[in-house]
């Protein structure tokens, strides 16, 4: 049933968006689409380890999606992250979360965190850009002498359980750290320094747990947070929602631990929607742009050579709401160039939703807000069933070639 929903959306979104007639909407559809370039082998395999999600010995794929606001929100995410598990038939695999409320901004909705005590956050933008930073683009400080964190899956979560943690952090010699809850089961926990992270394995699988951090001496005054790999070890898809409002292409190249915890997550898929805080600038070159997608598919090919990693075009957005911005077609073909050289996907939001100027018509139908960058969040919904359909289309051509 929810499937027939979203084909119903995505066709009513043709129509209503492109405002055009049911004999050109076809046009639009063929929009939705991974666009390849020469070699997509890398993708294959991707296809091929989701068919394998059904064997009896499968092991979680472990998906990140790296972005502005339009990732943080992590309604995008989790909505192609839950038609993802239902086509598959699978509920393991689970999340890499920031906790965004501890550094009070919003956060994710398929779990919450709170906290006791006070932090401080760091964000690879703008004002609140210092070090250290983590493959999120955030980390939150406390030199308090005992938190509590609390972490809790919500029922909008497709992975309803986990029986695994890893608390990516500092490793501050002034501080120690312990489950507090739930006690009533055996507990491993294991320090990995190297990795940059604890591990807390629990006996059975849990839907929300408390971790206590306390200070034993002053020596190094701060601990810092970098997030938490919340796992379930059954078939599934893991995701890293990795947003930050305000992201641009050179956000997560300044974090200075992005390279070793993203080697620790050992992404099978990535999707970078990075520009639209990029195309905002005036000064906005193409040629830079690019160059920072060059090292940022540098980074996540050394984390994983096989790695399938699909570009998403910037969406149309308007400066400061009033002027259509036309930068955003330089992105778009910036993304072109950059699949061709670098032989990855390109999903072509920009032209999906109707090319320059289109946002105007997200907004008339409730998809998009009056700000003429952000969406709502139906509209985010729609970016991630949109983005899931053109998923399907390209895994269901590659099953029907490997049965020829």
């Amino acid at each position: 049933m929810r499937r027939l929903l979203y084909i119903i959306r995505v066709v009513g979104l043709a129509l209503l968006v492109g405002e055009l007639s049911a004999q050109q909407s076809p046009a639009v559809l063929s929009a939705n689409t991974f666009h390849y370039f020469k070699d997509s082998s890398e993708w294959m395999q991707f296809f091929q380890k989701c068919t394998h999600l059904a064997d009896k010995d499968a092991k979680p794929l472990n998906v990140i999606h790296i972005g502005g606001s339009h990732v943080q929100a992590g309604v995008w995410t989790n909505e192609f992250l839950t038609l993802l598990q239902q086509q598959f038939k699978t509920k393991g695999g689970g999340y890499f979360a920031f906790p965004y409320t501890i550094a009070k901004t919003n956060g994710q909705p398929y779990i919450n965190f709170e906290s006791t005590g006070s932090w401080k956050k760091c964000r690879a933008v703008l004002k609140d850009y210092c070090l250290p930073l983590g493959v999120n683009g955030m980390s939150a400080s406390t030199s308090d002498s005992s938190v509590v964190i609390t972490i809790k899956l919500t029922d909008k979560s497709v992975c309803q359980s986990f029986n695994r943690l890893k608390m990516y952090h500092n490793f501050n010699s002034s501080f120690t750290w312990r489950v507090i809850k739930p006690l009533a089961m055996e507990l491993v926990l294991k320090d990995y320094a190297d990795k940059g992270f604890s591990y807390f394995g629990f006996e059975k699988f849990v839907d929300s747990v408390q971790v206590e951090i306390m200070r034993k001496d002053t020596l190094q005054k701060e601990f810092t947070l970098f997030g938490f790999s919340i796992e379930n070890t059954a078939p599934g898809f893991y995701m890293g929602g990795l947003g930050v409002n305000g992201a641009s292409s050179t956000s997560f190249l300044k974090c200075n631990f992005f390279d070793a915890q993203l080697q620790s997550i050992a992404p099978d898929m990535a999707i970078i929607s990075l520009g639209v805080n990029d195309v905002q600038a005036k000064a906005f070159s193409k040629t830079e742009f690019k160059a920072n997608y060059d090292t940022l598919i540098f980074k996540l090919k050394q984390a994983n050579p096989n790695m399938a990693i699909l570009l998403t075009t910037t969406t149309d957005n308007y400066v400061k709401r009033k002027t259509p911005n036309k930068r955003t077609v330089l992105a778009q073909e910036a993304f072109y160039e950059l699949g061709l050289k670098h032989k990855v996907a390109v999903w072509d939001m920009f032209k999906v939703m109707g090319g320059y100027r289109s946002i105007n018509k997200w907004i008339k139908v409730g998809l998009a807000k009056r700000d003429r960058v952000h969406f709502t969040n139906a509209g985010y919904q729609q970016m991630g069933q949109l983005m899931y359909a053109a998923f399907l289309q390209s895994y269901n051509h590659q099953q029907k070639l490997s049965h020829k």
